[in-house]
C-alpha cells in the first residue's frame, strides 16, 4: 500500500526519483497515466490491469466510456524503475501536469499520484476544510 507524501526533483531529462518505500511494490512494472486533477497516476501493473479490464467491459456505444478510455489509455506509458529508482516521465505528461523541476509524490492506497507543488498546495488547502470534508464525504460511510 502506498502512503505518505514526498518531494523530489525532476532532472533535466524528466526523470523522477521514486521514494524508496514505493520502489519494491513498483519493481514488477508500472504504468504512468494522466490523473483526473492536473496530476499523474502511477500504478502497479496489477492495478492498471484491473482498471483496464473495467474500461474494456464498458459499452463502446457509451460516449462517456469512450472518453474515459481515451483519457486513460491514450496518456498511459509503461515505465520501469532504473538502477537508482527513477522513472522517466514523458514530456507530454510533464506538460499536462505542469511538472517542471519539482514534484510531490503522494501515496493514495493502491497507487501513487504525482503533482506539481503549486497544484498540490491547492489540494491540501481544499482537504484542510474540515466542515466541507464532513459534508463532501458523508455518503462514503467510512
Amino acid at each position: 500500500m502506498f502512503l505518505g507524501q514526498y518531494r523530489h526533483t525532476l532532472d533535466e531529462k524528466g526523470r523522477l526519483t521514486i521514494p524508496a518505500r514505493f520502489r519494491e511494490e513498483l519493481s514488477g512494472g508500472a504504468y504512468l497515466t494522466q490523473g483526473f486533477e492536473k496530476n499523474l497516476r502511477l500504478l502497479t501493473e496489477p492495478a492498471f490491469e484491473r482498471i483496464s479490464e473495467k474500461l474494456n467491459d464498458m459499452k463502446t456505444t457509451d460516449p462517456m466510456a469512450r472518453e474515459l478510455r481515451r483519457l486513460i489509455f491514450a496518456t498511459a506509458s509503461q515505465v520501469d524503475l532504473d538502477s537508482v529508482g527513477r522513472i522517466l516521465i514523458p514530456q507530454f505528461l510533464r506538460d499536462v501536469s505542469n511538472l517542471d523541476g519539482e514534484a510531490v509524490i503522494v501515496g493514495v492506497g493502491e497507487g501513487v499520484e504525482i503533482w506539481s507543488p503549486g497544484v498540490w498546495e491547492g489540494q491540501v488547502t481544499q482537504l484542510s476544510d474540515v466542515d466541507a470534508n464532513s459534508e463532501r464525504f458523508s455518503d462514503l460511510d467510512l
